[in-house]
């Protein structure tokens, strides 16, 4: 059982025009929305894969409902913690050249109490799976909330016995460390910015994986965007390397989502490390080409999986 929690989930309105011009009237060609939120594209991607992921997060209001219909279109089963605010959306512009700009709404604030039914309630899922579950933290923390929610929670879904992923930055991401998850996945920027440092080549992003195992994570990878991918599954163990495929990507968005779902199908299945960065990068690489973020297709995923190459990263004493 996979459960895929979200605490500030989206609707994602995606728009394509010709050129996106700041300051001047832009009008879109088209506009599409979809149920959205790091989260969701997790969950959409394990749904992908065979699983039967479920989603549990706070919403509210008419985008609160079109993300609850659209999950449920989805097939994937969730529970819902209602708020009196609206549900954010996220924007996100696709120029013809190819270039896309994200505008990403900060979410509304929760009060005391939804916040603490949303808690309670991930506390009740956690125990009903328990050591079958791994619970899955992806995305940003909405307004005015505590930044040690995921540490909180990574600890509630421990004395489960669930599995622990984490995908989020800031100081969301170094109070999850200190909380022992089983694995946790920054991209280049989140890792940069928690380290105090600029991640270039990938000697220096494999010294970061390291890190961060060192900061509390018992597991780790970092996403290096058109770079490829990083992990390393323990302390002691070898970093492993997966290049990037090379795609004329739709968008970005949602490839280190995609990549989550694979890495926590992977650890479920007791499969390799190589085997799960493999499966991971070809998720990550499938994502590229969908029609939406989290979209990605089996087809595509199984293609790149067949072609992708892991190598051994070897660092100097």
């Amino acid at each position: 059982m996979f459960i895929c929690v979200s605490p500030n989930p989206a609707i994602d309105k995606r728009i394509h025009l010709p050129s996106f011009v700041p300051g001047q009237v832009n009008r879109a060609r088209t506009s599409q929305g979809f149920a959205g939120g790091k989260a969701t594209h997790v969950a959409m991607v394990l749904r992908t894969l065979g699983e039967s992921p479920q989603w549990i997060g706070p919403c509210g209001g008419a985008t609160g409902d079109e993300l609850l219909a659209g999950l449920a279109a989805l097939g994937i089963k969730a529970h819902p913690c209602c708020t009196s605010t609206p549900t954010r959306t996220n924007l996100e512009i696709i120029e013809d050249q190819g270039r896309v700009t994200e505008i990403l709404e900060p979410g509304a604030a929760l009060g005391s109490g939804e916040l603490a039914e949303f808690e309670n309630a991930c506390r009740n899922i956690f125990f009903e799976y328990g050591k079958s579950a791994s619970a899955i933290f992806s995305g940003s923390l909405p307004p005015g909330v505590a930044p040690d929610l995921y540490h909180r929670l990574i600890a509630s879904a421990k004395r489960a016995g669930c599995r622990t992923f984490v995908d989020t930055g800031g100081d969301a991401l170094r109070l999850a460390l200190a909380g022992g998850p089983d694995f946790v996945k920054p991209n280049r920027e989140e890792a940069g910015t928690l380290l105090g440092k600029l991640i270039g080549s990938i000697p220096e992003a494999a010294r970061t994986v390291r890190e961060l195992l060192v900061l509390g994570a018992r597991s780790a990878a970092i996403s290096l965007g058109a770079d490829g991918l990083l992990f390393c599954p323990g302390k002691d163990a070898p970093i492993f390397f997966a290049a990037a495929p090379l795609v004329e990507a739709c968008s970005t968005v949602g490839c280190g989502d995609s990549a989550l779902a694979g890495f926590a199908q992977a650890v479920a299945m007791r499969e390799s490390p190589e085997n799960a960065l493999r499966l991971a990068a070809a998720c990550a690489a499938a994502n590229c080409i969908a029609k939406s973020p989290g979209a990605a297709e089996l087809a595509d995923i199984e293609k790149f999986r067949s072609t992708i190459q892991v190598q051994t990263i070897k660092l100097g004493s």
